[in-house]
């Protein structure tokens, strides 16, 4: 039997940054706990940071990019994914303009994915429609 680990982390799940020790056994999350020497959180956490690693052994979880063809969803490589969604949402703003376009961000990304993505909307798509769960 592997010895348990301890890895410091910080939790994923919203853009707190709360520190995390994560308690690993063969290869897998067994049990969270606040890191008492992270200055965001002092060892506290949330039900959520210290409950929900689950989805990362599920498996369910996507572990590449799917598309749709003939009515299946089929594995596709990032770019085939990433031609696809340029494709799509070009073809919304040439027709349709910049306003057709809207995007619902997400409390549990990181604040740095949250800037990227209002950066993208704005700068890229040329729109203002973002709206996100964290508004409530």
């Amino acid at each position: 039997m592997e010895a348990t680990k301890h890895v410091k982390t910080v939790c994923g799940y919203c853009g707190t940054g709360c520190g995390l020790v994560l308690e690993v056994n063969n290869n897998r999350i067994t049990k969270i706990r606040g890191d008492k020497d992270a200055p965001v959180n002092n060892g506290q956490t949330c039900v959520k940071g210290a409950f929900a690693y689950e989805y990362v052994h599920a498996n369910e979880r996507l572990k590449y990019p799917l598309l749709r063809k003939a009515g299946k969803l089929v594995q596709a490589t990032w770019e085939e994914a990433y031609d696809f969604i340029a494709e799509k949402l070009t073809h919304i703003k040439t027709t349709y303009g910049t306003d057709a376009i809207s995007l619902f961000a997400c409390a549990r990304s990181t604040n740095e994915s949250n800037y990227v993505t209002q950066k993208f909307m704005r700068a890229v798509i040329g729109s203002n429609h973002i709206d996100g769960c964290n508004r409530t």
